[in-house]
């Protein structure tokens, strides 16, 4: 089961991976080598923060509040708005969505 799990990841990031990295790079806000230093640096100064105090963050919805700043930072209008609410929109919808899915595999497997 394990090794269903390691290559599952694999295969979701090697399939997958570089739209994620296409959006957080080009279609949020076009970043530039600092904008993606600064992004970064903020991003792990949160991370490290937050673990400091322990609170639980996503490292997904860290970076991407980065990439956001990045861009209003550079102006308003440098960020696309319907992105970035559409990513918001997929964390809200993911969580429950995953937990019906596990529920219903759960029950699946009881009949087994």
């Amino acid at each position: 089961m394990i090794w269903c799990c390691y290559i599952a990841i694999g295969l979701g990031t090697m399939f997958g991976g570089w739209r994620i990295v296409k959006t957080m790079g080009q279609r949020i806000t076009k970043l530039k080598p600092v904008g993606g230093f600064c992004a970064e640096t903020g991003g792990a100064i949160t991370l490290f923060l937050a673990t400091a105090l322990g609170i639980p963050v996503s490292t997904t919805h860290t970076i991407t509040g980065a990439i956001v700043g990045v861009g209003a930072a550079r102006r308003w209008s440098a960020v696309r708005w319907n992105v970035a609410s559409n990513i918001v929109i997929a964390w809200f919808v993911t969580l429950p969505a995953a937990g019906l899915i596990g529920a219903g595999t759960y029950l699946l497997a009881g009949l087994f």
